[in-house]
């Protein structure tokens, strides 16, 4: 299981995040779109209604709201797309009778190796990008929490971002 902290991804310094706590959902948003913690702050502040020092209530319902929206942090443009439950669940044999099962975290890296995503298990989301899990610190060793609902992240005017990033 590919993973990196969120501290060692996240872009430049930032006086917010010293004082932060339940703030999974910005580092999950800064890490997605390699973005600065203080703009991915304030894109939730605005779009989640997320208070300081509080998690994001009612995040799946609000991210599902947002789905064929194009989004916009630091110049960079973007999608989030719900993946179908059947794509993040497993189907298990038990006594003949087929069941599913929502994915572990390690079963979704495992079968989701390519693309980014924003992953949310009970009461916490971080990203997944190309195979490699970026979490807080500590969260590598629980690799059999469940996956409730993932989002994919897809880029717009990828070719426009490039030139602005590089020029």
């Amino acid at each position: 299981m590919k993973y990196n902290k969120s501290s060692n991804i996240i872009k430049g310094n930032s006086k917010i995040q010293a004082g932060e706590t339940n703030d999974c959902s910005v580092r999950a948003f800064a890490t997605a779109l390699d973005v600065t913690y203080d703009a991915a702050h304030q894109f939730v502040k605005e779009t989640y209604d997320r208070v300081d020092k509080k998690g994001c209530e009612k995040m799946v319902k609000r991210t599902n709201k947002l789905e064929g929206k194009v989004l916009e942090i630091e110049n960079t443009k973007f999608s989030l797309s719900p993946l179908n439950k059947s794509l993040i669940t497993n189907e298990y044999k038990l006594k003949g009778e087929v069941i599913e099962r929502k994915k572990t975290v390690k079963s979704f890296l495992k079968d989701f190796g390519a693309g980014i995503y924003l992953v949310m298990v009970s009461g916490h989301v971080f990203t997944v990008k190309d195979g490699t899990m970026i979490d807080n610190a500590g969260e590598e060793w629980r690799p059999t929490r469940k996956v409730e609902d993932v989002f994919q992240v897809t880029f717009k005017n990828i070719l426009e971002q490039l030139e602005l990033n590089l020029g």
